[in-house]
């Protein structure tokens, strides 16, 4: 067994290249908050083969000191620490004084830098750890970093890097992050000598958003602001007709700096719950402005996790903040036709005001111009009061929804025929009558699936099934929240065959499932009796749904007890609604869009599929040539 020895330096710092230094997009990143830490006002990025030949950084900022430039590429060296109490309170982007020694120890490094009350600069060259003398040269005030021939001498480490066009893509990510949260800086970057991107400094995001993202996309986004206890969240969020297959556009920046947070990523999904298709991502782009004493920044040498003094809060302040604003806003999905107005003819209400500092009281009351928004119903604004309450006792381990109801029972009256008449085409369509509005819908169902509404602006096309799906799981839902499902005992109990996994799965559950209304009894090695079934879920084959409850619930052992519930909330609303090629009667028709206008969320079923496409008349007017 070897004796125990010290490691040299150059170890070390290969060691730590390690963790720093990744790929050449991670000393692009160390380089960039170097300059911004410098205070630089513009900085220029040259790329040559994606990072592997050359990177070169030229700031206008600060500066390095003649004395201080050997010490700035040794390990552990840094200005922006003084003592241990610096860790809680750190007010930079770098602060462990890693990331140049590392590059150094692992690439060909140039440093040239001269501060403004200096005549000339000073240069320094380091050749794969071994630092030459500083001597004298010409140079503008700032500095300028050369890493040549990343890992050339960590062969290794080469041979596991990407193509350069792969290379490039993360270094462009980089740059780009930096760029969106740092709008007032002038930004370059050149990748083999050719402009990718030229930005010069902006008030808003927004503006550096279209540059990066595209007119399309920035025009659906939505403004989003809440302040508390001076934590400022603000930014914006895509509409939930745009929607990304990853969370790759979900940017959060934590007082200038891009972090990764599975808590407020969380509060981002709940808040989008329902509106968006299950696989499906919001877009994103939200700033957190806090004080620094609230955060731990010191957790991985890449400094982009970070641990939040209070993280609950900031759960919940995400999650209202965007809950509060979707209330506000008509999301019913347009129907797209060609050379037709676009987001864009709108942008206005999705506009952000003007800025204000942190703190400051906002005094301005922002109204949204076009007719997409409506004001929010007496429904809304009592649902918009119930979620405030709730909000204040929400947390990351037990989100909203179900769990806001204490004590939910099931109610089980005496067997009664249900009140909503049916067809012999539709068993399973068991909408109650609701008191009658005072004009009848002027409807027509095409391809028994769709239902066309004429609206005083123009047209509406409806998914029978996703509208009546919505419809029974905000029905349930309200039920399970106020502990009254109605249930009907069956006078004889129905056996359902399972497997023996399957039984087990379901007598686990049993407590879960009879909040649910259903009654699941032992009955036998592989078979469960069903005692009782939710009377508003018609006519199913029980059975059958119980076969896929039992599925369900085996195929999500890891969801916590609220995801479960509206989980089965969702099949259950699914399996129970009017299915697609089912004809409905008039009277069938009428109730199903009676019901429309008592569900708040209406525009979309709950696995975030619309239910509607409007078409207005005036675009209508214009295909037709009616418009002049």
């Amino acid at each position: 067994m070897p004796r125990i020895r010290p490691l040299s330096a150059a170890v070390v710092n290969q060691i730590a290249a390690g963790e720093v230094i990744e790929r050449p997009a991670s000393a692009v990143k160390e380089l960039l908050e170097n300059a911004i830490d410098a205070l630089a006002t513009r900085i220029d990025v040259d790329i040559v083969a994606g990072g592997t030949e050359l990177i070169r950084i030229v700031d206008d900022g600060e500066g390095i000191h003649p004395d201080d430039l050997v010490l700035a590429v040794s390990s552990h060296a840094t200005s922006k620490l003084q003592q241990s109490s610096d860790l809680f309170d750190v007010r930079t982007f770098g602060f462990r004084g890693e990331a140049l020694a590392s590059m150094a120890e692992v690439s060909r490094l140039k440093i040239r830098s001269r501060q403004a009350d200096q005549s000339h600069g000073c240069e320094l060259e380091v050749a794969h750890g071994r630092i030459g003398s500083p001597h004298e040269c010409g140079c503008p005030v700032g500095t300028a970093i050369e890493v040549r021939n990343l890992f050339e001498n960590v062969p290794v480490r080469r041979k596991f890097l990407k193509s350069v066009a792969t290379e490039f893509g993360q270094i462009a990510e980089q740059f780009t992050r930096v760029a969106l949260a740092h709008p007032r800086l002038h930004l370059v970057l050149k990748h083999n000598d050719k402009m990718v991107y030229q930005l010069p400094p902006v008030d808003r995001p927004l503006e550096r958003l279209t540059a990066f993202y595209g007119q399309e996309l920035t025009d659906q986004l939505i403004w989003v602001e809440s302040e508390r206890a001076g934590i400022r969240l603000w930014g914006y969020v895509g509409h939930p007709s745009v929607h990304k297959a990853t969370r790759k556009q979900q940017h959060l920046f934590l007082n200038g700096r891009w972090i990764q947070d599975r808590t407020l990523q969380h509060a981002l999904v709940e808040a989008y719950r329902g509106l968006l298709m299950v696989g499906r991502y919001p877009v994103a782009f939200l700033f957190l402005d806090m004080p620094t004493d609230q955060v731990d920044v010191n957790v991985h040498p890449t400094k982009t996790e970070v641990r939040f003094r209070d993280v609950q809060q900031l759960f919940r302040q995400l999650l209202s903040m965007l809950r509060t604003k979707f209330l506000s806003l008509d999301l019913q999905s347009r129907l797209a036709v060609p050379a037709g107005q676009t987001f864009s003819d709108r942008r206005s209400a999705f506009a952000e005001p003007a800025q204000r500092p942190l703190g400051a009281p906002n005094t301005e009351t922002r109204t949204p111009q076009f007719e997409d928004f409506a004001q929010p119903t007496a429904a809304q604004t009592d649902f918009a009061t119930w979620a405030k309450d709730q909000l204040t006792r929400w947390t990351p381990d037990a989100p909203p929804v179900f769990e806001a109801a204490a004590d939910v029972g099931v109610n089980e009256p005496e067997p009664a025929p249900i009140d909503a008449p049916l067809s012999a085409d539709s068993e399973h369509f068991t909408l109650p009558s609701p008191i009658a509005p005072p004009d009848a819908h002027r409807a027509l169902q095409i391809h028994d699936c769709y239902l066309v509404v004429e609206t005083e602006l123009g047209m509406t096309v409806i998914d029978q099934h996703a509208l009546h799906e919505r419809i029974l799981y905000e029905q349930l839902r309200q039920r399970v929240l106020s502990g009254v499902v109605e249930a009907q005992r069956l006078l004889m109990p129905v056996p359902v065959e399972l497997t023996a996994n399957e039984v087990a799965v379901l007598l686990e559950h049993g407590e879960l499932l009879n909040r649910l209304g259903f009654g699941i009894e032992e009955f036998g090695k592989d078979t469960v009796a069903l005692t009782k079934h939710p009377v508003l879920l018609g006519r199913l084959d029980f059975p059958q749904l119980v076969r896929d409850l039992a599925e369900k619930l085996d195929s999500t052992p890891a969801l916590e007890r609220r995801d479960l519930l509206d989980a089965l909330l969702h099949m259950m609303a699914c399996k129970a609604a009017v299915k697609a090629g089912q004809r409905l009667s008039a009277e069938e028709i009428e109730a199903l869009l009676r019901q429309r206008h008592l569900v708040d969320d209406a525009h979309h079923c709950p696995h975030g599929r619309p239910t509607a496409l409007t078409l207005s008349r005036a675009e209508l007017d214009r295909q037709f040539g009616r418009l002049g």
